[in-house]
Parts: C-alpha cells; structure tokens; sequence
C-alpha cells in the first residue's frame, strides 16, 4: 500500500503543478516575479498540460492511474491518504466533460504566454 500511496502522492504534485502553475504565472507577472517568465518552468507547464489533453483525446488512461490502481489491486483497505487524496483528484462525471476541460484549460495556458511571455535571455 505504501508504494501506492507513493504513487498516488506523485500524481497529485502532477495536477498540483498542471492546474496551480496558471494562477502563479499570473499572480507572479501581476507582482513582477522573474521566475514566472523562466522558459524552462513555463515549456514544462505546457508539456505537462498537453501531455494530459493528448491522453484525454485518445481515450487513454494517466499511466499513474493505471499504476496505481494496480498496486492497490493487492490491498484490501483504504489509508488515510488514500481516502483523501482521491476524494480531491478523482470525479464521477463523463469523461467528454474532462476533455473539453483539459482543453479549454490548455488554451489558457497557451493564450498565457502572449499575456505573460517567457523570457528568452533567461537559460534557467
């Protein structure tokens, strides 16, 4: 159960980084933070966003997920992050509703790089 929790702990960062990425560009251009306009940091927050629209488009489950829930096949009980993390991350809706979500949300982290551009002079 502990490497699945791991697992589990991991995705979360994942989305933690994919969806709270967004308002910390823009806090961070509104209060003139150099670090929200690093290339490398807002490339890698695309690429984490496209990567989840891509799977979303054809049909294929997060590896975590899949991951996941096969490490917990073997458990019987829920743990405590477990239980909690999955009530935050995982919702019963139609999985079109996510795909235009993740869609909609990548455009707005693409549109934020003409409102908020990447400097390019900086390396790291």
């Amino acid at each position: 159960m502990l490497l699945a929790d791991l697992v589990l702990i991991i995705h979360f960062l994942y989305v933690l980084f994919v969806v709270g990425s967004l308002p910390v560009i823009w806090l961070g251009a509104w209060l003139k933070l150099t670090f929200v306009r690093n290339p490398w940091f807002r490339y890698l927050h695309l690429a984490a966003i496209l990567f989840v629209v891509i799977e979303s488009l054809l049909g294929v489950v997060c590896p975590l997920t899949l991951w996941e829930n096969t490490l917990r096949q073997i458990e019987t009980n829920n743990s405590f992050i477990q239980q909690w993390l999955h009530k935050i991350m995982f919702y019963t809706v139609p999985e079109s509703l996510f795909t235009i979500v993740y869609v909609l949300f990548a455009g707005l982290v693409a549109a934020t790089f003409k409102w908020v551009p990447p400097n390019k002079s900086q390396k790291t």
